[in-house]
């Protein structure tokens, strides 16, 4: 199956191995990590949801409705994918209200469980999350033996960390509007689109610089200007001096080699790495200039992501992975190094609010 995804480069060579992703709702169990604890006390109601098969917006309106609230005062941190069992929190705001009663909630919506209550000082914001852990069915595997081999490789030196096909809309459709926009061919005034347009385009760029350095075999290499994140240090370091040490750096993990999300002020990288990243995004001259024109700021994204807490089982033609993923990094990143994956089946919708 031809995807958007395929103008950028595999890590461990596309995959020979065919097979089938969300056969069943079931078969993609996402569970929200925020890494914060609830104060206890406080005007906004927190909910942990269980929801199968009905995307994050759905839910929030209709719990909206049982709270008496308008649907702007439910809040997430995160959306979720529709054809998926996921588990996340919603915060709804109720000033000097007590908690409702959401039973009926629960007997009008058998694809949603109320799994835990409370009580917290601050709403949820988009962002406010450490990570997701997941846990991905993969079935009708015609080479389960290689899927396997290529886990052991995924848990020992990570994926490309690529912005999924998700962040691009139907058939890349998002980056085909921002080059539209970029060419001032028409005015965007909604706020999501513009945010859509903007994110696309961003994403784009980045995927394309990863890719590159997959191709000239340097994505576990470091080039003199790299700007590479240090555990502990959020600022990021230079490479301009003593390659050695930080090439041996980023081999033990506690550095990591970066690519830029654009903005519009200028590249902090240097040299050799500087070159090759404006290199590659200039290829994108109307994307770059939408980019600059609405004044995004630059920041950095490691090149590669390392599921942390692998685990797999292979039975038959079946393998069950699960993972646990940094918030903005996404699953079909670690699926499309294991598999390609065939047309869903007649039915299927593929509706994914991620």
């Amino acid at each position: 199956m031809s995807t958007v995804m395929d103008n950028f480069s595999w890590l461990y060579r596309k995959p020979s191995c065919q097979g089938r992703i969300k056969v069943e709702p079931e078969d993609f169990v996402v569970k929200e990590n925020l890494g914060f604890e609830f104060a206890g006390t406080g005007e906004h109601f927190m909910v942990k949801i269980r929801k199968t098969g009905e995307n994050t917006k759905y839910v929030v309106n209709e719990l909206a409705k049982a709270c008496g609230v308008k649907s702007r005062d439910v809040s997430w941190a995160g959306l979720k994918d529709r054809h998926a069992v996921t588990e996340q929190w919603l915060s709804v705001h109720l000033p000097g209200k007590p908690d409702p009663d959401l039973a009926q909630f629960v007997a009008e919506h058998p694809g949603v469980e109320v799994l835990e209550t409370a009580r917290h000082d601050k709403k949820l914001r988009p962002g406010d999350l450490v990570g997701n852990w997941f846990q991905l069915t993969l079935r009708e595997l015609d080479q389960a033996d290689d899927v396997v081999a290529r886990l052991a490789q995924v848990a020992k030196q990570g994926v490309p960390n690529y912005f999924g096909e998700q962040r691009f809309g139907h058939s890349g459709n998002n980056v085909v509007k921002a080059r539209a926009w970029g060419n001032d061919e028409f005015r965007v005034r909604d706020k999501s689109k513009r945010s859509f347009y903007l994110s696309a385009a961003r994403s784009w760029l980045f995927n394309m610089v990863l890719s590159a350095r997959i191709e000239q075999q340097a994505v576990h290499t470091v080039l003199d200007g790299d700007l590479l994140q240090v555990d502990g240090d959020e600022r990021g370091r230079l490479v301009q001096a003593d390659l050695e040490q930080w090439q041996q750096a980023v081999d033990n993990g506690t550095a990591s080699i970066t690519a830029p999300m654009m903005g519009d002020n200028a590249l902090p990288t240097s040299g050799q790495s500087e070159a090759f990243e404006m290199a590659i995004v200039e290829q994108e001259p109307l994307l770059l200039k939408l980019i600059r024109d609405n004044r995004m700021r630059h920041e950095r994204r490691p090149l590669l992501l390392k599921p942390q807490d692998m685990a797999w089982q292979h039975d038959g033609d079946t393998v069950t992975v699960s993972f646990a993923l940094p918030a903005g990094c996404f699953a079909t990143a670690v699926v499309r190094e294991l598999m390609v994956e065939l047309p869903q089946q007649e039915g299927y919708d593929a509706n994914s609010d991620q």
